[in-house]
């Protein structure tokens, strides 16, 4: 006696999975294992003549006013997102682009005087011991 054959339950060809659409339309994913297009990239900062600007992650960006009609969209974007004070790596984030083309499109900005660099606001290393000692005081008097 011959034992009953198992019929599969799933048929053995599978149709592919579609793709994953690009995030931006500039490229596929990076996560998916291909690279942007870095073309795009020249394009949104142009052909880049003198120095950077001297921004770190840390470094605050806060607009001075409304975006003038001339500005790329990223620009626009730019000045938008920091009408509240945000770090040079948080708008990266937010844009989704590499810090170099947000410092280069920073660059441009700061020389039309569109927004203004603050250096980040820095704790002391130590606090202050008479701080301390008042509030020791205060907490032993409870």
């Amino acid at each position: 006696m011959t034992p009953p054959r198992r019929r599969r339950r799933e048929p053995r060809e599978r149709a592919a999975p579609e793709p994953p659409k690009p995030r931006h339309g500039d490229g596929a994913d990076p996560a998916q294992g291909t690279t942007r297009n870095p073309e795009r990239l020249y394009v949104l900062t142009g052909a880049v003549d003198g120095e950077r600007a001297n921004l770190d992650l840390v470094t605050l960006i806060v607009t001075r006013g409304d975006p003038p009609p001339a500005t790329s969209p990223e620009q626009t974007a730019l000045l938008r997102l920091c009408a509240a004070p945000l770090s040079v790596a948080e708008l990266s984030a937010y844009l989704e682009l590499p810090f170099s083309v947000v410092t280069v499109l920073l660059t441009e900005l700061l020389t039309a005087e569109l927004v203004q660099a603050r250096a980040p606001i820095v704790r002391q290393a130590l606090p202050d011991r008479s701080l301390l000692e008042a509030v020791m005081h205060g907490l032993q008097r409870l």
